[in-house]
């Protein structure tokens, strides 16, 4: 019943958040490697590039808000099975692309301390590992 509940939740955040998401662009699981939470500190270097490749540095008002930031998450997506904050998200990689494809990917939580207001000091990517060319952001939730 529980798990019913989470993907309804999620189901009703990517309907009322549909401002915020991108589209879904689902990689191919023959292009992913197998990684696991030991590729963690790999990760949070490569969000280095990523995070201002897929953010850039801000918004008009707000120029410089995504220079900061906090990694609040950085886990393979199978690792945030019982983790209220965060498995739902699992549910929302596998409903978009399916398991093989969430379970090679990751979830990424960061908090953008220079944003202003809670929507826009959060972030959620979904990251996978492409076997030629890295770390790479296949989905954007906010």
């Amino acid at each position: 019943m529980k798990k019913r509940i989470i993907l309804i939740i999620s189901i009703l955040l990517i309907c009322t958040s549909h401002g915020y998401a991108q589209e879904k662009k689902c990689p191919s699981l023959s292009e992913l490697e197998q990684t696991s939470i030991k590729n963690q500190r790999e990760v949070i270097e490569a969000l280095n590039t990523l995070i201002p490749n897929t953010y850039g540095t801000g918004i008009d008002d707000f120029p410089d808000m995504y220079t900061k930031w906090n990694v609040l998450t950085a886990k393979p997506f199978p690792d945030t099975v019982g983790h209220e904050d965060e498995e739902a998200y699992y549910g929302i990689a596998k409903t978009f692309c399916g398991k093989e494809i969430a379970n090679r990917s990751w979830l990424v939580r960061l908090d953008f301390p220079k944003a202003p207001g809670a929507s826009l000091g959060q972030g959620q990517l979904f990251l996978a590992k492409s076997k030629d060319n890295g770390w790479f952001v296949w989905y954007q939730y906010h």
